[in-house]
């Protein structure tokens, strides 16, 4: 992770929990108690946010020391250790709950990214993310996916256009949507269009799209549809896709799978941070 951003995206982070200080580290403990933790697996996974240790708690104190033991995207094993940090006891228990929140966090999605690539077992289709991300945090997780194996959908609304819906509820048509589209945008930015129906589909195909999406479409739909979309176009699918029906799509041929429960519904990956040195 970029560690310019990086360090900017943790101080809003860090100053939601100590705005006010640590009310029982600082009663407790001197600036100048020195002691060392060490961060701990407690489940297996794959790890993501690694970086954001020494980050943090650079920013929390610059004389703490940390040794990472583990890089990201690599495989942890319950009992692995992840990282010591060594520096003033107040100051590691200050940083503790908001490091060990993202990476918990961060490396759930990591793992279940990585889990849903092993049940489609496909060597074409390639899962991705999508927009469904914690508010403030859409960075973080969308990295996540990616230490997983995955790839990132729109980071934003203005990474691509996607007409979705809603759009054309409001438009009229696919057709009418595309072309009120390709006269505002440049050269650079894709076109993607959300399909329902075998018509929607040959529609969009006319209208010259670059990406064509199947919404809430079976694997046996989407087999029958792809057919009539031209090679040079991007086929995505996405809605109603579970862990537990992503096999079926294994030889659908879509070249895309777009799955919000990677980041919206993502179980933490346990750890814990134990001071392991006294005063």
């Amino acid at each position: 992770m970029n560690k310019f951003i990086l360090t900017e995206k943790l101080k809003p982070l860090l100053l939601e929990d100590l705005q006010f200080g640590d009310l029982t580290s600082e009663a407790i403990f001197q600036a100048s108690d020195i002691g060392e933790a060490t961060i701990t697996a407690k489940a297996d996974g794959i790890l993501s946010g690694s970086s954001i240790i020494p980050t943090a708690f650079s920013l929390l104190d610059p004389s703490i020391n940390v040794k990472l033991f583990k890089n990201d995207r690599e495989k942890l094993a319950e009992g692995d250790k992840i990282a010591s940090i060594e520096g003033s006891i107040q100051h590691i228990l200050t940083g503790e709950r908001v490091i060990l929140n993202l990476l918990q966090r961060m490396s759930g999605i990591a793992t279940l990214t990585n889990q849903a690539i092993s049940f489609l077992n496909s060597e074409h289709t390639r899962i991705c993310d999508t927009r469904k991300t914690t508010p403030g945090l859409r960075g973080f997780e969308k990295y996540a996916v990616t230490c997983g194996g995955g790839y990132n959908h729109r980071n934003s609304v203005n990474d691509g256009v996607m007409i979705k819906d809603n759009h054309i509820a409001f438009c009229g048509s696919i057709t009418e949507a595309v072309e009120k589209v390709r006269k505002t945008i440049g050269p650079m930015v894709k076109v993607e269009v959300e399909t329902e129906t075998e018509e929607q589909v040959k529609e969009a195909v006319a209208a010259g799209v670059d990406l064509i999406m199947f919404d809430n479409r079976t694997a046996e739909e989407i087999a029958h549809l792809i057919k009539l979309v031209p090679s040079h176009i991007i086929t995505e699918a996405s809605g109603g896709i579970t862990m537990d029906t992503l096999h079926t799509y294994q030889h659908s041929g879509v070249d895309y799978i777009s799955l919000g429960f990677l980041t919206h519904s993502v179980q933490g990956l346990d750890m814990s941070l134990n001071i392991n040195g006294g005063i």
